[in-house]
């Protein structure tokens, strides 16, 4: 029996110290991983089938690898939260903003929020849903969002205080060229615009809290809605700018027609297939994956990601090149992301799973081809009877997406064509 069929998958471990030490700790699954999967292949090479133990045991400590990966990424995002606290505040009327939203998730009482809507009609009112929270907490909400939100922290971000953005764009491509400087200048043909339209919609999470813990001095109640919302509003996010509908939600990039790279045309996303039915070609499998690594054009290569869930990472941890280089490599740093060929990969669980005709790699500039659009503003209407002895808030901010830039993302498609 070879080595690695005696060799114990590792442990996986719950890390409550440094980042560095998880980071070492997952280095180190990952290399076993690599000695793991090398004998596999090798045995295939020799016998032109692994052994069921070798394999058993490279699906354990690839499993080991995502579990460590997943607890030092949420080490990892705790260490990048920064605190709320006094000094970010910048004027009076912040402060008393902060005073009087602190009263209201308390107490109840309007009061203080009341006059400052006499002096400013901008911190919204009971009729309206609620009141919106401090600046402060609204951008830590904000920064949150894209630390925890996969496509958030990749895709262009736009603050609006209507409720649709609209973005015209030139189909034909802007009229350009060259000219002298005291040349006249050529009357240029009229070009045609389109607009794409962007409008937010009503994205809620309802946390709820005892009154000893609204009772007490030591909680910042600011931090608490922060943290409470934050990981709800991402979730439903993370969803919605990949497989929404359009209809109450953001309209996700893979909602949009998808046609194959050969024949792309605006407003369609343009795919690659990789072949085989459900599964990468078994012979030179990083092939379609440098297809569609080519299909974009350079200009959006320079801040491309790949995009794919869990399961889709493990099964390419397992793949080669042609010079026997494994495709995925582990971060070089903590605060690092993986790479596959080269380039940063953002791991997102709502893409779909490996399957037939199933568009589970996406590939692109996300910064340019898709916008997500925020409404200023998060707003929080306080509950006390509904859910005695509980109090509810609902929290609510706007938010909108879709596709900007059709020829800036595209999907790798597994099917035959």
């Amino acid at each position: 029996m070879s080595n690695i069929q005696q060799t114990k998958a590792p442990e996986v471990k719950s890390y409550s110290g440094e980042v560095s030490d998880a980071f070492d700790e997952f280095k180190g699954t990952f290399e076993q991983f690599r000695e793991a999967n090398d004998d596999r292949l090798a045995e295939i090479e020799k016998r032109m089938t692994a052994d069921v133990l070798s394999i058993e045991k490279v699906d354990r400590i690839n499993a080991a690898v995502d579990e460590q990966k997943r607890q030092f990424d949420n080490l990892l995002l705790k260490s990048k939260r920064p605190a709320l606290g006094a000094s970010q505040f910048t004027s009076i009327a912040q402060m008393e903003h902060k005073a009087g939203f602190t009263n209201y998730m308390r107490s109840g009482n309007e009061g203080n929020l009341r006059q400052l809507e006499e002096k400013a009609m901008s911190y919204g009112s009971n009729p309206d849903g609620g009141y919106l929270v401090p600046d402060e907490t609204a951008a830590e909400i904000g920064r949150r969002l894209s630390l925890v939100s996969p496509i958030r922290s990749i895709a262009g971000v736009r603050q609006v205080s209507a409720s649709i953005y609209k973005k015209p764009f030139a189909q034909t491509g802007p009229a350009v060229g060259w000219v002298s400087e005291t040349a006249l200048r050529p009357e240029t043909n009229s070009p045609s615009l389109a607009e794409l339209q962007f409008p937010t919609m009503e994205l809620y999470a309802m946390p709820a809290a005892t009154p000893t813990l609204l009772e007490d001095a030591a909680v910042d109640v600011d931090q608490w809605i922060a943290e409470e919302v934050e990981t709800a509003f991402a979730e439903q996010e993370g969803s919605a700018f990949i497989n929404g509908d359009g209809i109450s939600k953001p309209k996700g990039f893979l909602s949009e027609p998808q046609v194959d790279e050969s024949v792309w045309t605006w407003g369609n996303l343009g795919y690659v297939p990789t072949g085989v039915d459900a599964a990468f070609p078994v012979s030179d499998p990083s092939d379609v994956l440098m297809d569609i690594i080519y299909g974009l054009k350079a200009g959006y290569r320079q801040n491309a990601h790949f995009v794919m869930n869990r399961k889709t990472q493990a099964e390419i941890r397992k793949l080669k090149d042609a010079n026997g280089n494994y495709l995925w490599q582990a971060p070089a740093n903590a605060g690092m992301s993986a790479s596959l060929m080269g380039f940063p990969l953002v791991e997102a669980e709502d893409m779909p799973d490996i399957a037939s005709n199933s568009a589970a790699i996406a590939f692109g500039d996300f910064r340019r081809g898709y916008l997500i659009v925020d409404r200023t503003g998060v707003r929080v209407l306080r509950d006390p009877y509904s859910a005695k002895p509980y109090v509810l808030f609902y929290t609510t901010k706007r938010v909108g997406g879709g596709i900007q830039d059709f020829d800036a993302i595209k999907l790798l498609k597994f099917g035959l064509v």
